[in-house]
């Protein structure tokens, strides 16, 4: 009995040691969720449950994006930063919103369908969210909080702006709609992200 219940703290313990190990081989596993990437949003393809914490430790840029709007062409520039900076540490998280004149009209299919098939886009993308008025999504409520970040909130003004999230999860960058992803003070600011 005595040596059942020391074998049986033995693996305890064991299992408890290759939990560490795996923690601590996971990127910011040991440090607490920031408010920005403690949402659950769903994916884009599947509609299954992603929890926005699987990007910590990372540089985030997130976009609210429409496949009708007159910066739709954005999505090119986008998935060529992610292939450039992928590598380095950088995720795109994109999220279509219907919220400026109806610009985002289709379902989950259709916009998966439109983006590979048009700009080939790869990064993560997520089903349809709200950006704005009383049923914005709690994600955006976040972003857009100037309790937050009294520097770069207020409401989002169109399709295509653009949050840089450092690798601790704060705001530190955000351009509106007609900012494109390869200019160059988005380029620098992502650069420096990636470089501390």
């Amino acid at each position: 009995m005595i040596r059942t219940s020391i074998l049986a703290g033995l693996a305890a313990l064991a299992a408890a040691g290759v939990s560490m190990v795996i923690a601590a081989d996971t990127p910011g596993a040991d440090k607490p969720v920031p408010p920005v990437l403690n949402f659950t949003m769903k994916t884009l393809q599947s509609g299954e449950d992603q929890k926005l914490s699987t990007y910590q430790g990372k540089v985030i840029l997130m976009v609210n994006v429409a496949s009708k709007c007159g910066y739709t062409p954005q999505y090119e520039g986008l998935e060529s930063m992610y292939t450039r900076y992928k590598d380095k540490g950088l995720v795109i998280l994109g999220f279509p919103a219907n919220d400026f004149g109806a610009q985002e009209p289709g379902t989950s299919a259709e916009i998966a369908e439109f983006c590979k098939a048009t700009y080939g886009v790869n990064f993560p993308m997520f089903s349809k969210v709200t950006v704005l008025g009383a049923n914005k999504t709690p994600l955006y409520k976040y972003l857009t909080d100037d309790k937050n970040d009294p520097t770069k909130g207020g409401e989002v003004k169109w399709n295509f702006e653009k949050f840089l999230i450092s690798k601790d999860g704060k705001i530190v960058n955000r351009w509106r709609s007609a900012v494109t992803p390869e200019s160059d003070e988005v380029v620098k600011a992502v650069e420096a992200e990636l470089g501390k």
